[in-house]
């Protein structure tokens, strides 16, 4: 067996596991199942595209968690995660994408053979990972069996990073860097934007400083011109052309960590109303970052962005920004806070956001972003060290 080559130490998994079963615990579980396959990886190390497929891992209160998931995947699983090989446990074949029996039918299967046919289980009933029919599957399968809604349980005790992460953070950002200088140099008229993007994955899989690239969950966005009111289209073999601005919307990526990063780049000389906007967007974006300290609130953050917007005429119902570490396709974010006026979450040191205030009008846009971190005392720290600036070629 090839040695394992886990991302954080045992103390960190052991903490990690630690804070699960105490948040199990105040809410009455006798077990949970975790289909987030980045909660999955946090938990236990587990890292492989097998998402596809239902997988997940289940928490005991006093014995290591299981993993399980697809026979064949279980090979990953010895190869990736810290717990002994008969912590891990796969389903056969006939159960993929079969129309006649569901994998969760091998799970209830074995949640009965560890004396879980009567209890309360949770599960994460919102999440990309777990559909309707598993739920159904389950209940029928495992009929005495309390089911719990337990959406986001893991992703809240993920909320405040380690040093550790923060490093990995930090090697992430240096590859959104390595991106985004190299998007600046290479976009010209002419050029078709699936050129650009195969340079984007060129310099996100190499890395830089010896920190190796890998993929991010999400595709890189770049939509231009008019089309820059969509914040999520992605590209074509069009070219880019002269009197057009394209935002992009990228992120390094090492060890499943992320520093999301996003700038603005115009070709020929911006309009007027651009120049307006770019200048409120840095004064509001330097207004969140001052106002996201310890001690204050997620809508600390939105509200102090808000009133250049507001003051130059832009209104952006939108939130601003959400929490980024370790993900999978097809989000990078945690999905618990939000940077917006109605979430009072209070700060705390070593949480990490992406503070994203884009700005999708009617017929353009504008995205300057920064991954932040919490500090200990003091305005947020930005992950990214580049100009906070619209880019313009002229």
């Amino acid at each position: 067996m090839t040695e394992l080559d886990l991302p954080f130490d045992m103390a960190e998994y052991g903490s990690r596991l630690f804070r699960t079963r105490a948040a199990m615990v105040d809410r009455g579980l006798d077990a949970l199942f975790v289909t987030d396959p980045s909660n999955q990886a946090w938990l236990t190390g587990y890292d492989g595209w097998s998402f596809y497929v239902h997988q997940g891992v289940i928490v005991l209160p006093h014995a290591d968690p299981i993993w399980w998931g697809r026979n064949q995947d279980t090979q990953g699983a010895l190869r990736t995660v810290w717990m002994a090989p008969d912590r891990v446990a796969g389903y056969a074949d006939g159960f993929v994408q079969s129309p006649d029996r569901h994998p969760m039918q091998d799970l209830a299967g074995l949640l009965g053979d560890l004396g879980l046919s009567i209890a309360h289980i949770g599960v994460e009933m919102d999440n990309y990972y777990f559909s309707a029919k598993a739920m159904d599957t389950l209940r029928e399968s495992v009929p005495q069996v309390r089911w719990v809604d337990a959406t986001g349980l893991v992703n809240w005790r993920r909320a405040v990073k380690s040093e550790a992460e923060i490093g990995f953070m930090r090697k992430a950002a240096r590859i959104s860097e390595k991106i985004v200088d190299g998007l600046v140099e290479r976009v010209e008229p002419g050029v078709p934007k699936n050129e650009i993007v195969a340079e984007i994955y060129r310099d996100a899989v190499r890395g830089v400083d010896g920190a190796w690239g890998d993929y991010p969950a999400i595709v890189p966005l770049l939509p231009s011109g008019s089309d820059a009111a969509a914040p999520h289209l992605t590209w074509d073999g069009r070219p880019f052309a002269t009197g057009e601005a394209t935002f992009f919307e990228i992120s390094g990526c090492f060890r499943r960590y992320h520093a999301p990063f996003c700038r603005t780049l115009f070709l020929g000389e911006p309009p007027e109303f651009l120049r307006r906007a770019e200048a409120a967007l840095i004064e509001g974006l330097e207004a969140g970052l001052d106002a996201a300290r310890p001690g204050n609130r997620a809508c600390d953050i939105a509200n102090a962005l808000a009133v250049p917007l507001e003051r130059a005429g832009i209104e952006r119902g939108a939130r601003c920004g959400y929490p980024i570490g370790l993900s999978y396709p097809p989000d990078w974010g945690e999905r618990t806070i939000s940077l917006r006026s109605e979430d009072e979450t209070v700060l705390k040191p070593g949480m990490t956001f992406h503070f994203m205030p884009g700005l999708w009008m009617h017929d353009w846009g504008l995205e300057i972003t920064e991954s932040i971190l919490i500090r200990e005392s003091g305005p947020a720290e930005t992950f990214c060290d580049r100009p906070r600036q619209l880019f313009v070629k002229t």
